[in-house]
């Protein structure tokens, strides 16, 4: 299972761990993936998404199909 957003793309990115020697090993950062259940009132139903948390603050704030259409853009 990826840990990508469906509705943003975000996903996983890299970089360091530097210790106090300055001694570099990689890291990945890992997005804030929630599992939720979004009412679509267009379609009469519940859809379940895997979602980061900032987009779920966007799909309050603009709802659903909105954020599809900004996805498939």
């Amino acid at each position: 299972m990826a840990r990508r957003c469906e509705l943003t793309g975000v996903g996983v990115m890299y970089g360091n761990n530097v210790s106090h020697a300055n001694n570099k090993t990689r890291r990945r950062f890992l997005p804030n993936i929630q599992k939720k259940r979004v009412w679509v009132p267009e379609e009469g139903r519940w859809v379940t998404v895997k979602i980061t948390a900032s987009a779920l603050k966007t799909l309050d704030k603009v709802g659903y199909t909105a954020m599809r259409k900004r996805a498939a853009k």
